[in-house]
């Protein structure tokens, strides 16, 4: 029972650093977000994100990079959003900050890596 006590007072603890948005889901201009994005990471890992029927808040994304291919729906919120272990934040007119968290495999270790992508015309 004590084991139990225990596991619950550390999820209680982790969850109460959470800070929560207070701010509300709004619409988006579509223009801002739609097309293909395109950016490189610290390591010269290339990335192509492309966004497509955004309505409201809401957009459809495709992430890929390597052999890595995400296709998600995703909640615009604050100029981001996430797919995956991936996020996506809009910096201005054709310029966005992508974070990714990556895993290694062999030992289980994640490092966010970090990159600029760029608005294909």
């Amino acid at each position: 029972m004590a084991d139990l006590w225990s596991i619950i007072s550390a999820n209680y603890k982790t969850v109460g650093l959470t800070v929560p948005s207070k701010t509300p889901y709004v619409p988006v201009e579509p223009t801002l977000y739609e097309g293909s994005w395109t950016g490189k990471y610290p390591d010269n890992k290339t990335f192509k994100i492309t966004i497509s029927n955004v309505m409201g808040f809401r957009a459809k994304v495709q992430y890929q990079s390597g052999g890595t291919n995400k296709f998600q729906e995703v909640l615009i919120k604050d100029n981001s959003f996430r797919i995956g272990d991936t996020k996506f934040t809009l910096q201005g007119q054709g310029s966005a900050q992508v974070r990714n968290v990556v895993t290694d495999p062999s030992t289980g270790a994640t490092t966010l890596v970090g990159g600029t992508a760029t608005q294909d015309t």
